[in-house]
C-alpha cells in the first residue's frame, strides 16, 4: 500500500472552512508560512479555551541508540527559554487558574493548555516558547535526567504498566513500535545535552507540526497570535508534512513473554494482529472490540467476571498506529486462577471467531460507541485533540454526525466476517506475576 499523503493543495495564509457550524462545530485551518498548520474549533458557549501543540515525532521514530530522545525532549522543554525560567512557565499559567502538560505517544508528542478564554493569548505564548526556543542547557538536562528515571521507575512497581508495555515488546520485538516510550534506562542515563537539543532541531520543524485550539475563540486571532509567537521561526521554506507511510506493515510476533513480579495478583494480555488507524473497516472494529470486551455487558466482562468471579478486571482494547494496530484483552486475576482465565479468554475468542455476536450484541457495541464519542466531546480540551489528533494523523476531520454514521453503519456480518480474520490469528502473550516458569505458558 503506498503512502497517504495530506492535502496540501491549500496555500500559504489561506483560510478553509473544514466543517460548519452546522456539522457540530465550525472548524477552520490555515497553513502559515514554512508549512505550520493552525487549526481551531469555535465553542460559542463555553468560557474555556484549549490549546495544543501536537509534533509529528514520537518514540517510534527514533535511532536506538536515542530510544527515549522524544520522551526526554518532551521533560525538558519546560526547564527554561530565552525569556522564561521555568518557574516562570508554571506560574504564569497557575496565576489565571489554567491546566498545562504533555504526553508523548509511539508516533507523536503534543504539548497542552486549557484556560479561561481571555488568556488565550498567554497560553499560546507560553505553548510556542518553549516549542521553539527552549533553551534545552545541559543543567537542565542533568537535572530531568533523575526526574524520569525516578517515573521510568514507579511505572516498572505498576504491574499494569508494565504488562502493556509488554504485550508491545512481544508483539513488535525488534521494531522501535515495540520499545516503551521512555525508552530503556541506559539510554536515559547516557544521552547528552547534544543529542536531546540535535533531536529538537531535526523534528521539531514548523511543517511537522499542528497548532490546535478549540473553545470560545475566534479562529483569525488565533493565527495571528501563533504567527506573532512563533516569529522568525516560520520564515522557512516548507510544506505540511504528509501522514506517516504505512507500507510495509510492522510484522507481528506470536509467542509469550513472562516478567516475573512477586504481586498479589496476575496481569495477563492476549494480542492479536489489529487494524491500522486508517484501515477502510476500523469501525466494524471498533464494534468488534467493545462487543468482545468494551463493557459490562461485553461477552468477556460477563463471562469471566459475572457468571464465574474469575476476575476483578477484564476488558479489550484497541491500538492502532500507521501500518498496523493490536486487538488486546486484558485481565488481571488471582495467580493461582490464570489458567482457567486465559482458557476462558481464548474460548471466548475462538467462539467470537466461529460463531460471531447476535444482532442485540452488535447493536449494542454500537450504541455504546455512538454515546462515547459524543459524550467524550464535551469540554474544549477533548475537542482540541480530537482535530489536532486528526489534522495530524488522519489528513482529515470528520463530522462527529459522520463519525456516528459510519458506526450506524456497520453490519453483523461486517463483525463477523473481521472476527473470523483477526480472532483466528496466532497470539501474543504477555504475563506479570509471581511465576517461575515462562515455559508453562508457551503458546502451544
Amino acid at each position: 500500500m503506498s503512502p497517504v499523503q495530506l492535502d496540501t493543495g491549500q496555500p500559504v495564509g489561506v483560510t478553509w472552512t473544514l466543517l460548519g457550524e452546522d456539522q457540530g462545530g465550525l472548524v477552520r485551518r490555515t497553513v502559515l508560512p514554512g508549512g505550520l498548520r493552525v487549526i481551531t474549533e469555535a465553542m460559542p458557549t463555553v468560557r474555556s479555551a484549549s490549546i495544543g501543540i501536537w509534533v509529528g515525532v514520537g518514540a517510534r521514530d527514533e535511532a536506538s541508540p536515542l530510544a527515549g530522545a522524544s520522551h526526554f525532549l518532551e521533560h525538558v522543554l519546560f526547564k527554561g527559554t530565552t525569556t522564561r525560567t521555568a518557574l516562570d512557565i508554571s506560574a504564569e499559567l497557575d496565576a489565571v487558574g489554567g491546566e498545562m502538560n504533555a504526553f508523548t505517544g509511539k508516533e507523536f508528542t503534543c504539548f497542552h493548555a486549557r484556560v479561561l478564554d481571555t488568556d488565550l493569548p498567554l497560553a499560546v505564548d507560553v505553548l510556542v516558547d518553549m516549542v521553539s526556543r527552549s533553551l534545552i542547557s545541559a543543567p537542565d538536562v542533568e537535572s530531568e535526567r533523575g526526574v524520569i528515571l525516578e517515573e521510568i521507575a514507579m511505572n516498572e512497581d505498576d504491574p499494569d504498566d508494565v504488562v502493556h508495555d509488554l504485550i508491545c515488546a512481544q508483539a513488535w520485538a525488534g521494531d522501535p513500535l515495540g520499545r516503551p516510550i521512555a525508552g530503556p534506562v541506559v539510554n536515559v542515563e547516557t544521552i547528552t545535552r547534544d543529542q536531546v537539543a540535535g533531536f529538537h532541531s531535526d523534528h521539531y520543524r514548523p511543517r511537522d507540526m499542528v497548532v490546535a485550539a478549540a473553545g470560545n475563540l475566534d479562529h483569525d486571532t488565533v493565527v495571528a497570535l501563533v504567527r506573532s509567537a512563533f516569529g522568525v521561526a516560520l520564515d522557512v521554506d516548507g510544506a505540511p508534512a504528509g501522514l506517516r507511510p504505512y507500507a510495509p506493515e510492522v510484522p507481528f510476533h506470536p509467542g509469550a513473554s513472562v516478567v516475573r513480579r512477586p504481586t498479589e495478583q496476575a496481569n495477563v494480555v492476549l494480542g492479536l494482529p489489529g487494524l491500522h488507524r486508517l484501515h477502510e473497516r476500523r469501525h466494524a472494529g471498533a464494534v468488534l472490540t467493545t462487543a468482545l470486551g468494551g463493557g459490562m455487558s461485553s461477552r468477556l466482562f460477563q463471562e469471566v467476571r459475572e457468571r464465574r468471579g474469575l476476575a476483578y478486571s477484564v476488558y479489550s482494547f484497541g491500538a492502532a498506529y500507521a501500518d498496523t494496530g493490536l486487538l488486546g484483552v486484558y485481565a488481571g486475576c488471582a495467580p493461582g486462577k490464570i489458567d482457567q482465565v486465559l482458557g476462558l479468554c481464548r474460548e471466548q475468542l475462538a467462539l467470537a471467531a466461529k460463531e460471531g455476536f447476535d444482532a442485540e450484541e452488535v447493536e449494542r457495541a454500537k450504541g455504546q460507541l455512538r454515546g462515547s464519542v459524543v459524550l467524550g466531546l464535551e469540554d474544549s480540551g477533548s475537542r482540541m485533540s480530537r482535530i489536532g489528533k486528526a489534522d495530524l494523523l488522519h489528513g482529515e476531520v470528520v463530522a462527529i454526525d459522520e463519525v456516528v454514521e459510519r458506526i450506524d453503519a456497520v453490519t453483523l456480518d461486517d463483525v463477523h466476517e473481521l472476527a473470523g480474520e483477526l480472532l483466528t490469528a496466532d497470539p501474543a502473550l504477555a504475563v506479570v506475576g509471581p511465576f517461575d516458569d515462562p515455559a508453562r505458558f508457551a503458546m502451544t
